[in-house]
């Protein structure tokens, strides 16, 4: 049984594993490496057709939206609770989903100052000028809080190699559309990349992506560092664009604006179209204190210049306010998922509802 505000979401619940290859591995032995668990959850009431497919961010496993650090329902049984089926994965390499020595990539952990002045306590670092503003997190959000600790303790390592997690995520992503689709994609952060990935590969099987503050900003990291990242714009690893691009540098790029904190790089007019992923309905949701406060309206121009229709939500316009980077878990996630199923069934309303 899951539990929305308290009350039983009666539901069914099984796994299973999507993608991989076997591989022979130091020593001469046979393993499958790059699969990708999957753990699916039907409401016994399921009234929504289409549905929806979580992936987390970085350092990060599905149990990210089972429930909060401080023991609230998560947006799985918010989501149950509205009718809709849920699936979520752990990114290959990374907690279910295993990691093989000699095989897989090298990986890394985020330390505890990494997790408090960016994600939950980030009013007291002050690292960029919107943090002040943060008071959502449940708890102190240092070490040694309860809801902090268990929260720390849920992070594990990931891989190092951004291309790498593309490209596992790509095949076994993929797969796993095919098998399950369509879906309505929700993804964070690092997942951002991935979901624009996996939109552009299979438009037909992603009905809409909920990106909340997807990486970026276009072609430069910001913030914490000023070096070049996600070659192709919004990912690391190819797209499909129109006119074609054969390399990167086919890519000509213009910089609108240069901060102390981003640049907002864009494609060069006439910017290349994303045929394939603007088929697909986006909604970028951000933060009223997170770091991505300052920059997600470079993803969002980058992707609207490519023809992708998208709607960019900002919180304080909604009256949310206080929430950083980690909103789903936080104090009022319930009423930031309001506004993702708001929109969700605007854009894909079931039949009996109207356009």
């Amino acid at each position: 049984m899951s539990s929305e505000r308290g009350r039983p979401i009666p539901h069914t619940r099984d796994y299973f594993y999507v993608g991989g290859s076997y591989t022979t591995a130091s020593g001469g032995s046979e393993i499958t490496h790059g699969q990708l668990y999957v753990e699916h959850l039907a409401p016994i009431e399921k009234t929504r057709s289409i549905p929806i497919l979580f992936i987390h961010g970085n350092g990060m496993t599905a149990s990210n939206f089972l429930n909060t650090p401080d023991g609230r329902p998560g947006w799985t049984d918010y989501f149950l609770a509205q009718g809709y089926e849920v699936y979520l994965v752990d990114q290959p390499c990374r907690g279910r989903s295993p990691w093989h020595q000699g095989v897989d990539g090298s990986k890394s952990t985020m330390s505890v100052y990494k997790v408090e002045s960016r994600f939950t306590a980030t009013a007291k670092y002050r690292l960029w000028p919107q943090a002040v503003l943060h008071t959502q997190w449940p708890g102190a959000g240092t070490k040694g809080d309860p809801v902090f600790d268990a929260f720390y303790k849920s992070i594990v390592p990931s891989l190092t190699s951004p291309i790498e997690v593309s490209q596992l995520m790509k095949s076994a992503g993929t797969q796993l559309l095919d098998r399950i689709g369509p879906v309505i994609l929700v993804t964070h952060s690092q997942s951002g990349s991935l979901g624009w990935i996996l939109g552009d590969s299979r438009p037909h099987l992603v009905s809409a992506i909920v990106a909340l503050e997807p990486v970026g900003p276009p072609f430069q990291q910001a913030v914490f560092a000023s070096t070049r990242s996600r070659a192709c714009g919004i990912t690391d690893i190819p797209l499909t664009f129109d006119p074609p691009v054969l390399s990167p540098s086919d890519l000509a790029r213009v910089v609108l604006e240069k901060t102390a904190f981003y640049s907002n790089i864009q494609q060069a007019p006439p910017a290349r179209r994303l045929p394939f992923l603007a088929r697909v309905p986006v909604l970028v949701v951000t933060s009223e204190s997170g770091y991505h406060a300052m920059y997600d309206h470079c993803t969002v121009l980058f992707l609207r210049d490519a023809g992708v229709d998208v709607t960019h939500t900002r919180l304080e316009a909604f009256g949310i306010h206080g929430n950083g980077h980690m909103m789903f878990m936080e104090r009022n996630s319930a009423e930031i998922a309001g506004v993702v199923e708001h929109w969700i069934s605007k854009v894909l309303p079931t039949p009996n509802e109207g356009s």
